[in-house]
């Protein structure tokens, strides 16, 4: 078997592959659930061969049979400058070799990445998906748990607006960071944004990875000396659920404030809506779970480290005699 990077002759086979996952899906019992894996980052999330992306396949007596894909993190970033890459897609045929095949192609993925300079990998895998055992002895291990809450019909509370609630406005953004480090356990965010730079460009993917095209945003922060809490609302305008987002501190009431707030933006939609939390953000999924929502699927986040990270030595004084 060879692994070697795709090309445009390749890209029939792939798609044929993809969409033997895509039927695959098709068969879910829950819709929505098959439309958030071909809309989020989740492993199986394929973009084209166009986009900002490195794909290599697997091919064994000529034919492609299998093939893995990755981006930089955020999506989108010009491959020449990441630093971490995020494993978008892994199809290979079902055949008694397909372990021994997705294995060789993350293996081979890794050494590609660490060759670009990339010190780090992602992906993202429900939690009962076939291909979790191969990555894992690959060496990745998991860091969260992501929750995605969906409800066909919401239950809008009556709570009035929290205390301090204001639109975001130009200025925030660095005391949003702030909010962040203190919801987000330090070894998630030492991972995911260390510093406020690397926050900033995951920003985007961060507060809500399915900005759609024709969806409007709406922000609303808080602020009480600092901030304590925020929420976005991602309109939809098209066949899609529409998407709350939340960072809050957990003091009571202020989770249930923000679920009412975060639907009011909404406004008298009656569409569907969905949101992604994370285990440590179990407050927030505690109030949406009291407004009409229910786990629609979890999902697994796993990272490997592809070079070891040295800090530099700080130069110190050294005196001299004589």
């Amino acid at each position: 078997m060879k692994i070697r990077a795709a090309g445009l002759l390749d890209l029939s086979r792939i798609e044929e592959l993809h969409r033997s996952t895509d039927s695959n899906l098709k068969e879910a019992p829950v819709p929505a659930a098959r439309l958030w894996t071909l809309l989020s980052s989740t492993l199986s999330a394929f973009l084209p061969l166009a986009q900002e992306t490195l794909i290599y396949v697997a091919e064994d007596g000529g034919k492609v049979v299998g093939f893995i894909q990755a981006s930089g993190t955020p999506i989108g970033l010009d491959l020449r400058t990441a630093k971490v890459m995020q494993v978008l897609n892994l199809q290979v045929v079902d055949s008694a070799e397909s372990e021994d095949i997705a294995a060789a192609l993350i293996e081979h993925l890794g050494n590609q990445a660490l060759q670009r300079g990339a010190h780090r990998l992602f992906v993202r895998l429900p939690d009962r998906d076939a291909l979790l055992p191969v990555f894992r002895l690959r060496g990745f291990r998991q860091y969260a748990t992501e929750q995605i809450l969906f409800a066909e019909q919401v239950h809008r509370g009556i709570t009035p607006a929290p205390d301090g609630a204001r639109a975001l406005k130009r200025g925030d953004t660095r005391h949003l960071y702030q909010l962040y480090r203190k919801v987000t356990p330090q070894h998630v965010s030492q991972l995911e944004a260390p510093t406020y730079r690397d926050w900033r460009a995951l920003h985007g993917e961060w507060t809500g990875r399915l900005g759609a095209g024709g969806s409007s945003k709406e922000d609303v922060v808080v602020d009480r000396v600092e901030l304590v809490g925020w929420v976005r609302a991602d309109r939809s305008s098209g066949a899609q659920p529409h998407t709350l987002s939340f960072l809050a501190l957990p003091e009571p009431p202020l989770p249930d404030e923000l679920a009412d707030v975060g639907l009011k933006l909404l406004g008298d939609s009656e569409a569907p809506v969905w949101s992604s939390l994370r285990h440590y953000d179990s407050h927030m999924i505690d109030a949406l779970r009291g407004r009409g929502f229910s786990v629609l699927l979890t999902q697994l986040l796993l990272v490997k480290e592809l070079a070891l990270q040295v800090p530099v030595q700080e130069k110190g004084l050294v005196p001299i005699f004589g």
